[in-house]
Order: structure tokens, then sequence, then C-alpha cells
């Protein structure tokens, strides 16, 4: 090969680095253009007051910056928002769709993207996407354990919790047949909510993944011989688990708030979360008293990114790429840590901020409850989507009369 080729193609690709950014940055700004003026509906789930009062902020400041409007539609279930694009797409309504931006989970995305629902890939073209690791199997790659391939855009992180009452149970059991010996000890003094709820649904996924005989199998969908195998331990567990929960586990509560409440009430000495600020929190809004405290299982607890998609007819495009690039500003994401706020885990990599804004989330309050990243230990990855779905269909087929 000739001396001079190696140069040459330096200076292509040099050249051609500088001809890409000037084009990238004009996309950004033809994009914001756009999005001026534009109302963008977020379909989300209304069930928190913290993450209603931190949407509304979005819109305060996006609006302020960007002339980009944003109005929460509030959901019971993601699956609502997503009948409706699927009905938007029967009917043939390709463009001017009702739903902008959706915070989706993991299942409903898999559904989504399989149905060729979602705008995209825009998730790595996002400005402030420098600051998230997308390399190769990081977090927010992938959403219960499907690729992410750009089509949704990370904004927090959640991790399984349990919270308890420190005065009533000073050592907490931090694995799952711990757990059972604890409750056998204590009955009726611990429940889950009903499976039907996500947060019931996550109790029994953390539990499968402690103790399914092949963990690994469970990043698969499941067969019937996989999922009998990797279940069968678990439905031990909780046959002898349940005569010991509250009621006998013959009633559960419906979601977390109702358990949080137990909690509080002394009816129950244990409940869990998702959100491992939601205990600090309770106790700043005087909901839950000073002695509560948080705990993670021994060998880790399931986490996963929280993400925002666009539907592929939304009718805001643009302002939707707005709304999830301001997410992932540094700025709104040490917002929504500061735990009186929200005090979710941000999704950004400190190693790719500056000096500057590392400060903004070193600086950030601190509370008794509230678990530090070391506290929270090894993250879990979620299962497959559709065991999730088998999970809690298994369960009310066995202990629903």
């Amino acid at each position: 090969m000739p001396p001079f080729r190696p140069l040459a193609l330096v200076l292509a690709a040099f050249v051609s680095a500088l001809t890409l950014r000037p084009a990238m940055a004009d996309s950004w700004a033809e994009t914001l253009a756009a999005a001026r003026g534009q109302t963008v509906y977020w379909n989300a789930w209304g069930g928190d007051t913290r993450t209603n009062a931190f949407i509304r902020w979005v819109g305060e400041q996006t609006e302020k910056k960007f002339g980009v409007n944003v109005v929460q539609v509030k959901l019971a279930d993601t699956a609502d928002a997503v009948a409706r694009v699927v009905a938007e797409k029967a009917a043939g309504q390709t463009q001017g769709g009702s739903v902008d931006l959706i915070w989706i989970n993991g299942p409903n995305f898999l559904s989504m993207k399989q149905k060729g629902l979602l705008y995209g890939p825009f998730g790595k073209g996002l400005p402030n996407a420098k600051y998230v690791d997308l390399s190769p199997g990081a977090p927010a790659t992938t959403d219960f354990t499907v690729p992410v391939d750009g089509f949704e855009s990370p904004w927090r992180l959640a991790r399984f919790v349990f919270t308890y009452d420190s005065a009533r149970v000073p050592n907490p059991p931090r694995t799952m047949a711990a757990l059972l010996e604890w409750a056998k000890a204590h009955p009726g003094r611990f429940t889950h909510p009903d499976p039907s709820n996500f947060m019931g649904a996550s109790f029994l996924k953390q539990a499968l993944i402690d103790l399914a005989p092949d963990p690994a199998a469970l990043k698969l969908p499941p067969t019937d011989t996989s999922f009998r195998k990797e279940t069968a331990p678990l439905w031990a567990w909780y046959d002898a688990l349940r005569p010991n929960l509250w009621h006998r586990g013959r009633s559960f509560p419906a979601n977390q708030s109702v358990q949080d409440r137990m909690l509080a009430d002394g009816e129950v000495d244990i409940a869990m979360s998702f959100d491992p600020a939601s205990a600090a929190a309770g106790i700043a809004d005087g909901l839950l008293p000073p002695s509560i405290r948080v705990f993670v299982p021994k060998g880790g607890s399931l986490g996963n990114v929280s993400f925002v998609a666009i539907p592929f007819n939304a009718a805001h495009k643009a302002g939707a790429e707005v709304v999830a690039n301001f997410l992932l500003s540094p700025q709104a994401q040490a917002h929504q840590q500061n735990i009186d706020v929200l005090g979710s885990y941000s999704v950004l990599d400190p190693s790719r901020l500056d000096k500057q804004q590392r400060a903004l989330f070193a600086t950030l309050p601190t509370a008794p409850a509230l678990p530090t990243r070391a506290d929270l230990g090894k993250t879990l990855p979620e299962p497959y989507p559709s065991w999730m779905t088998r999970l809690t269909a298994a369960w009310k087929a066995r202990y629903v009369k």
C-alpha cells in the first residue's frame, strides 16, 4: 500500500467529522424551530404526586426555554395509551395521533416495537444522549432484555427495595428464605400488593430471580417447560409463605400507596417500593414515621431504567424530542434526584459530566432513610417481558378462588 494512503484516510475522516457536526447541529436547530409552540401530550402513570409535580416542572422549563408546552395525560395503566395508538393505526391515522410521548415499560415497549408503533430511532440522536452510557450491554441499551435501538430514551432509574419499621424490625430479613422464616415468626405482619398491580408483580419477579434454579433462563422468552422448571421453587416457597401473610393471604392491598398506609398505621412491619427514595419522601411529607428505613436483598435487587417513547403517528414529534432531550440534561437529572423533589436516581454517567455538572449532584440533600448507590448493591436485570405476564396469570390461577 502506498505510504500516503493511511494519511489520506485520516484526513478524509477528519473532513467528514467537520462536515457532519454542523449538519447534526442544523438538524437539532430545525427540531427546536419545529417544536416551538407545540403542546406535547405526555402519557404517564398518574399515581404518584411527586412524579406528577416533576412533570409539571418539566413543562414549565421546556415552555420557558424552548416554547414547548407539556400536558400530562395521567394513566392508570400504560396499556391504555398503547391501546389508543393501536386503534389509531387500525383506523389509518398515520399522522396527528393523540399520544406524543409515553412513559413506557418493558412489556408495552416490546409490543409497540414489534407492531411498528414507535417513531425512531431518535434516542441516540438527542444532544444530551452524550451524557448517557450507550455502549453495548449498558443498562440504557435494553428494556426488560429487549434492545432499545434508539426507539426510546431513558430518564430515571428504578430499583426494587423493601421498606421497614426499624423500631419493630431491628434486623430485617435479606433473602427470600429469611423472609419466609421471619414471616413464620411474625404471622400477619407482612404482605404484598396484589400482583395485578405492578408492585405486586415486581415482588413475585424479585422472588423468582432469587429462587429460580437457572436465572439465566429468565433472559429468554419462557416456554412451558422452562416456566414450570424455574417457577417450581417459587410456588413451593410461596405456598409456605401465604398462610403467614396479612389476612392469611386471602386479600392484598391494591397498590403501594395502600401498603404504605398500612406500614404507617402499624398493620404491617415490612413493605416494598420500586423507588429507593420513597421512604425518605414519605417521612418528609409526614406520611411515614421517622423510624422507617430501606433494605435491599443480599444478592441485589430488581432494577430497570424508565424510558420515554414517541409513537409513530405522534402529532408533535419535534416537541416530544425536545422534552426527551431536556429530561437528559444535567439540570433536569439533578432536580429529579433531589429528595425534596422526586429522589429518582440519575441515568447519566458521572464520568461524562464536567466539574460544574457533577457539582449539581454533589450538593443534593440526604436523609437517614435515603440509601446511597453503594447501599443499593447489585442491580438485577428484569426478566424477559412475557415472564411477568405468565407469572401473574399463574399466581391468579393458583391463589385466587
